[in-house]
Order: structure tokens, then sequence, then C-alpha cells
């Protein structure tokens, strides 16, 4: 459904509204320099490389949930029944790779993941066997947060409610079998504000790093095997972490681009206090763009860490207040936090963006440190 949608809303109707030009116009666009019948094919071929991608993260999650590519006989048929949502999260989640899984991606990856690497490593590093250190790391996404602090010896969890991500993340970690080895083409639908159609139709290649490979390098950093270090749960992380069975469990809450994801900015932090050890750290790093304004009240949707779909609560709570910096570093204090770091970053971050787009959307970006109090 990915593919047949993406080429009706992409080329298909863009070559409904060429035809639609007096002869005279087309016919010239049509040809030299212009060519622009021959990119439309080239964004076909795109289309269709990116839709390979969602076919193996659909089929490898069929096989996950044991669920065979052909509905039994007698059962409803799922095919074909993805809403406009549904296709919404595909294509943002596809896009993602180029953030989290490709080498043109490292610059946005250093400038959102590295501060908090930095605040993990500065805060255990007199740990001598970094396997005893549980991190926990909510809207985990599409894993690389939770892969690059594996890779570093910690224990680790990632907590996800997006299947659509799920699905992707298991994909990538665990069912590619070499670097480089699928192109994805990130830019391709994007017609607007283009300085050059090789601009528009660059191709990346994912994983930039073969996640098996590196976490199989990695394993002398702990005693603890890789197979124990390195966890994904699929809930609202508001209503799993908020159990008694999680109090006091972990030694870091590790947030990337994600308190600004939930109605209530309180509840989350009610949720880290409760799961954090005291004197555990929460390392948080991102803007303030608030998600949930624009919804409507009581609407319940699946939240996750950025995406450049519109991302959602994940819980049915009407309230919600959107506070400043300032206003969100009192109320954690307020909380049971004391403030080890706090900061305004200066260095633009980006999401998903096009570094060459006549558009470029940069984040200022808040970066703290919190431990949590007795």
């Amino acid at each position: 459904q990915y593919r047949r949608v993406a080429h009706y809303n992409i080329t298909h109707r863009r070559r409904q509204a060429f035809y639609a030009l007096p002869w005279n116009e087309w016919q010239l666009l049509a040809g030299p320099p212009f060519n622009f019948l021959s990119t439309l094919d080239l964004v076909d071929d795109a289309i269709d490389s990116n839709a390979d991608i969602a076919m193996l993260i659909l089929n490898t999650g069929l096989e996950s949930f044991g669920i065979g590519k052909d509905p039994p006989e007698g059962t409803p048929e799922w095919r074909g029944w993805a809403t406009p949502g549904d296709m919404d999260k595909a294509r943002s989640t596809i896009r993602q790779f180029y953030r989290d899984w490709s080498d043109e991606g490292a610059i946005e990856r250093q400038t959102s993941y590295d501060p908090v690497l930095r605040d993990v490593s500065v805060a255990f590093a007199e740990q001598a066997d970094r396997g005893n250190i549980k991190i926990l790391v909510p809207g985990a996404g599409l894993g690389r947060l939770v892969f690059e602090l594996c890779v570093q010896g910690y224990d680790v969890e990632g907590n996800e409610i997006s299947y659509h991500q799920l699905l992707a993340s298991n994909w990538i970690l665990n069912h590619t079998e070499k670097a480089s080895q699928h192109g994805l083409f990130p830019f391709a639908y994007d017609f607007s504000n283009t300085i050059s159609r090789s601009h528009q139709l660059q191709a990346v290649r994912i994983p930039d790093v073969h996640p098996a490979t590196a976490l199989a390098a990695a394993g002398a950093r702990s005693q603890k095997p890789i197979s124990e270090r390195m966890n994904m749960t699929a809930a609202d992380f508001s209503e799993l972490y908020a159990d008694e069975k999680y109090k006091d469990t972990f030694n870091a809450v590790a947030t990337v681009f994600f308190v600004d994801t939930e109605v209530s900015v309180m509840k989350y932090i009610r949720t880290v206090r409760h799961c954090l050890k005291v004197d555990g750290i929460w390392a948080n790093h991102g803007p303030l763009l608030w998600h949930w304004p624009d919804r409507e009240p009581l609407q319940k949707q699946e939240s996750s860490a950025y995406t450049d779909a519109p991302a959602a609560s994940g819980n049915g709570n009407p309230g919600g207040v959107e506070l400043s910096v300032e206003e969100v570093i009192l109320l954690v204090l307020s909380m049971g936090f004391e403030m080890v770091h706090q900061e305004i970053r200066n260095g633009t971050s980006g999401y998903i963006q096009n570094p060459e787009s006549m558009l470029q959307h940069q984040y200022r970006t808040s970066h703290w440190v919190a431990r949590k109090l007795a």
C-alpha cells in the first residue's frame, strides 16, 4: 500500500497537473534541458527503492509476530487497510533512516545524541563494568541512541510506542546483513525549495554501520553479554514505567527530542523520577516544539521521539500546558531533582534536514542533566 499510495500522490497527480498545462508549455518542459517527465520517472524509481525497504520491514515484522503474508481463510483481510495517518508515519519512518542510520545523517546525530552520550560517560566514568549501569531511553525511535549506548558497554532499554518505528528499528538492528546494504532516497518527495534535481534525488546507503558486527566487537566492554544488555519495550512510557515494578530501577534516563511530545510534561517528570534510582541522572537534549496543541481533546494517538509527521500524546489526558525552558527547569527542580548542568546550545540542530534545501529548519536546543534526590 505504501508503494501504491506514494506513486499516486507523488508522481501520478503531478503528471495529471503537468498535462493540464497548455500544450506548448508542457511540450517545452518535457524536453531538454528540463525533462520534467524524466524527473518524475526518476522519482518513481526512488519511490520503489524506498518501498522495497518498507516491504522488508513489513515482512520482518510479520515473521516476528508469526503472521503469514496472506491472511488464513476465514480471518479478516488486513492488507490495504492502512489509514492516512499510518501512511504518514510510514513515510516519516522511512525518511528517519537518513538521520539515524546513514553517513550523511552523522551531523544531525552528533548535534543531537553526542551531548547526552557525553553526559552518561562523565557520570559513570569511574564505573569498572558499564554493564552494571542500567539506562532507559524513552522515545527510542529507530534505536540509534540505544545502539550507541550499548556499544559503549551499558545495559540499555529502549522504549517506543510507535509500532512503525518499533518494526523499523527491529529490522535495521537485527535483520540487515552488512553496512550500506540498502539505497534510500530521503528527499525524493520534496519538490519545493529545491535548487537542483540532484539534491532532490540524492541517494544514501543504510545502515552506515552493521549493528550486529559493531555490537559483537564491543562485547569486551562489559562482562555482561550483548544479548542481555540491549532491550526494547513497546508501550506508552508514562504508563509502563510508572508501574511499581520499575521503581528505582535505572541509573540513568536519556531523552533526546522527547520531552515535548507529552500533553503534560509533568507526567514525564513524575515517571522519570519514579523509575530512576536515587542519585541517578536524567540527561535531556532537545527543543520545545510542543506537539499536541492542534489535536482534538481526548484524542488517543501514538507518542514517540520525533518524526517529521505530527507526533501525538499516547494518552487520553485532555489537559496540557506549553511551558518555556525556564519553566520546565523549575518544574524539574520542584519535583525532586537537582540540576547538575543546564544550557541552551547555540550550535543548531536539524531534524531530517536536507542540507541543500533552500529552507533550513534549525533548533537551538535545551540541554540539561538533573539528578534524582532522595
